[in-house]
């Protein structure tokens, strides 16, 4: 029963990974991130960097998704995604928080 459990549960993260990878080629954040190297905005893996050890990382990245920033990595601006839902941010930013693995 054991080895099912193990598979299963490798299956469910793989299904994670890959949505969250879906979830930001489907709202057009491939067009200026990638996971390991700087595109228009800071990679991912760098992200993660920048946000590791912070209480309120979750809530700030979540945040910055749906409203944009500015400021943060350079002079361009990230646009907002006002109607991604509350759920898909916060996955996607789970996702990037994690390194985007």
């Amino acid at each position: 029963m054991l080895p099912s459990l193990a598979v299963a549960a490798a299956l469910l993260i793989s299904t994670q990974v890959h949505a969250n990878k879906e979830l930001a080629q489907k709202n057009a954040c491939l067009a200026c991130h990638a996971v390991d190297k700087k595109l228009v905005g800071p990679a991912y893996q760098d992200v993660a960097k920048k946000y590791a050890g912070q209480a309120d990382a979750m809530a700030v990245l979540t945040a910055s998704i749906q409203k944009g920033s500015s400021g943060k990595w350079g002079a361009v601006p990230m646009p907002a995604q006002p109607a991604m839902s509350e759920a898909d941010a916060k996955a996607l930013a789970a996702w990037v928080l994690g390194g985007a693995k």
